[in-house]
């Protein structure tokens, strides 16, 4: 159970730390927002942090975007996480989610001349989707937020009614997560997980300009997969069409980890069931993070 919030500018116990009704990120989601795991290690007897400076490094790009000025810096922040942390006791994997957000109180719809806070809380925190060995996935009626609209590559509280739209859309017809498109028709990401598919022995997924979030899982994917298994990763679009005839798709993100899709729009990906390609990279991404590979040792701040 969650104990205690980062709020104003320190540690308070969780039901202090509450915001108006009135306040400029509830009325308009002028907030963004990160998500970051940390994950117990039964051999060191505490917590591992997962890259947590790039995660602060990616927040403070998308405060920017918001014209937001914190005076804290991504050291700062993963300071304030490990103390956060520490508090709470937790032995078991957790869930971090830092806010920055608008919080002056007022109608009124802009982003400047307005006062910017950070908060955040933690969570104990399991699998993100339940078909954590084979997820069946649909295409969404919804597509993906534009740059030019709403900045996909910031994670803006407000742009996440889009991720909801779809999921929901999808959950309530049967299915475990959302593909969703840009305005091209090109494939962009999950709901709120990148996608990658396994084709001609090389991982591809859709490049920055699709209109995804650039993931440090992402990131950590296609760095473990070239160092490790000797496997390049193509950065290009990718037609809806084109992903049916895979010979694997998979999921990842900081809440998914890393995810098979077994199925898509009712059709079977490969065999139907989770490829060699993805078992190995799975294996090989929990391990990292659970501090068992020295290679990488350096993704991991202990708590």
């Amino acid at each position: 159970m969650t104990r205690y919030a980062y709020f104003e500018g320190k540690i308070v116990p969780m039901e202090e730390a509450k915001v108006s009704i009135a306040v400029h990120a509830f009325n308009y989601g002028t907030g963004c927002f990160e998500g970051i795991r940390a994950y117990w290690s039964e051999a060191e007897g505490r917590l591992l942090i997962f890259r947590p400076i790039e995660h602060y490094e990616r927040l403070l790009r998308s405060a920017r975007l918001l014209q937001m000025q914190l005076d804290l810096t991504a050291q700062q922040m993963t300071d304030i996480t490990i103390e956060l942390l520490r508090k709470e006791g937790f032995r078991e994997d957790a869930y971090i989610r830092p806010l920055a957000y608008k919080a002056s109180e007022g109608i009124g719809v802009r982003l400047h001349g307005l006062r910017d806070a950070f908060a955040m809380f933690c969570v104990p925190f399991g699998q993100y989707i339940a078909a954590s060995d084979g997820a069946r996935v649909c295409t969404s009626s919804w597509r993906r937020v534009d740059d030019n609209a709403v900045p996909a590559r910031a994670k803006i509280t407000g742009s996440y009614v889009n991720a909801a739209l779809a999921k929901s859309e999808v959950l309530l017809n049967g299915f475990d997560e959302a593909i969703v498109l840009t305005h091209d028709g090109h494939v962009s990401e999950g709901s709120a997980e990148n996608i990658f598919m396994v084709k001609g022995g090389k991982l591809v997924t859709p490049a920055a300009t699709e209109n995804i979030l650039e993931g440090i899982t992402r990131d950590a994917i296609m760095t473990i997969a070239k160092q490790e298994l000797g496997i390049e990763t193509v950065e290009r679009a990718i037609d809806r069409s084109e992903i049916y005839g895979a010979d694997e798709v998979f999921f990842v993100g900081t809440g998914v980890q890393l995810v098979p899709i077994i199925e898509i729009d009712r059709r079977p990906i490969g065999a139907g069931v989770m490829g060699r390609t993805t078992a190995k990279l799975r294996d090989l991404y929990f391990d990292v993070v659970r501090g068992l590979k020295p290679r990488y040792r350096g993704w991991c701040v202990p708590v």
